[in-house]
């Protein structure tokens, strides 16, 4: 039973990793290389869509892994489960913090009623995001190593 969660739990959490992973390195730049408004309809509909699925996604992982944590307290890596969890923790109070005003203001925005510092916005965003690109990065190969 353990392995069947470790599994689900290093899936869920994987798939979590390169969604947000795409995010800087695939999507934003195809967003921002579109001609006219394109790349901010693109970004205010993304905020919508990641705004409603992704907080369900970051709870799930967390559960997975602190369920493992639990379950499997006296295996060899649940000291990296649990510093993954951590690190899991760490990237929703930064999501709730940082990257859900900035969010919750974009996925309003429309050409109409931009604001004047709509590209810093999306800059500060970015680089948060790529901040918590690589705490749940680093979340996700301490699982992998708790295996080893």
């Amino acid at each position: 039973m353990l392995n069947a969660l470790e599994v689900v739990t290093i899936v869920v959490v994987g798939v979590m990793v390169g969604v947000e992973f795409s995010v800087p390195f695939f999507i934003n730049p195809i967003l921002n290389a579109l001609p006219g408004d394109n790349g901010l309809r693109g970004r205010t509909h993304g905020a919508r869509l990641g705004g409603a699925v992704m907080p369900f996604w970051y709870i799930t992982s967390l559960v997975l892994v602190g369920v493992w944590a639990v379950a499997g307290w006296h295996d060899h890596g649940a000291g990296l489960v649990v510093t993954s969890g951590a690190l899991l923790i760490l990237s929703v109070i930064m999501s709730i913090l940082l990257l859900v005003p900035i969010n919750n203001r974009v996925k309003t925005w429309t050409t109409e009623n931009l604001p004047e510092d709509w590209k810093q916005q999306m800059n500060r965003w970015d680089r948060f995001h790529y901040v918590r690109v690589a705490v749940i990065i680093a979340a996700f190969a301490l699982l992998v190593a708790a295996l080893i």
